[in-house]
């Protein structure tokens, strides 16, 4: 597997830690024409200090950030310590939809809604996933090309994990997946 999902590092923070199992995404500015799009069904997390993150967020992982930030590693190294399974998504195309999903995941509602009505349509994707835990992080080479506002990244190397296991036991992952598809429904 040599894609990742680039994504704030509060967020996969709150991944990691099995406390929201979505992720809610417009698509960053260089997705191209037709925004971004869901084809990815297994990839890794690339966590990335951009954009406003701790005024973003809800309080207690605002402050979680401060630590995250202050322990990043350094400008020259990926470090990957999670990967993704995609169980379920969809495209929300009313705000509603978005902002009832609310306790879910760590997003301010004025964020969902910012992002929701920001570009040329309104909209955002909803992904619900099962997240996976490196027993030991990877450390790769952060190239150039990984930047810019993009969701998915291709890899130059395919990181080799030897063993992970899910952040989540089966029966705490199916109660959140269910929430998340009642929430929806």
């Amino acid at each position: 597997m040599k894609i990742a999902f680039k994504e704030w590092a509060v967020v996969i923070d709150a991944l990691g830690r099995g406390e929201q199992i979505i992720i809610l995404r417009k698509g960053g500015i260089h997705e191209g024409r037709g925004g971004f799009q869901m084809d990815q069904s297994e990839f890794w997390l690339f966590s990335t200090l951009f954009h406003q993150q701790s005024e973003s967020v809800i309080a207690n992982a605002a402050e979680r950030f401060k630590s995250l930030a202050a322990n990043f590693p350094p400008d020259d190294t990926l470090q990957l310590k999670y990967f993704a399974t995609v169980s379920d998504w969809r495209k929300l195309e009313h705000e509603e939809a978005a902002l009832k999903l609310k306790g879910q995941h760590v997003w301010k509602d004025s964020v969902i809604r910012d992002r929701f009505s920001w570009g040329r349509e309104e909209g955002i994707f909803a992904l619900a996933v099962r997240v996976h835990q490196l027993t030991h992080p990877i450390n790769l080479p952060m190239r150039k090309e990984y930047g810019g506002c993009k969701s998915w990244i291709e890899l130059t190397e395919e990181p080799v994990s030897k063993t992970s296991q899910p952040v989540l036991d089966e029966t705490t992952f199916n109660t959140k997946l269910n929430s998340f598809r009642q929430a929806l429904s």
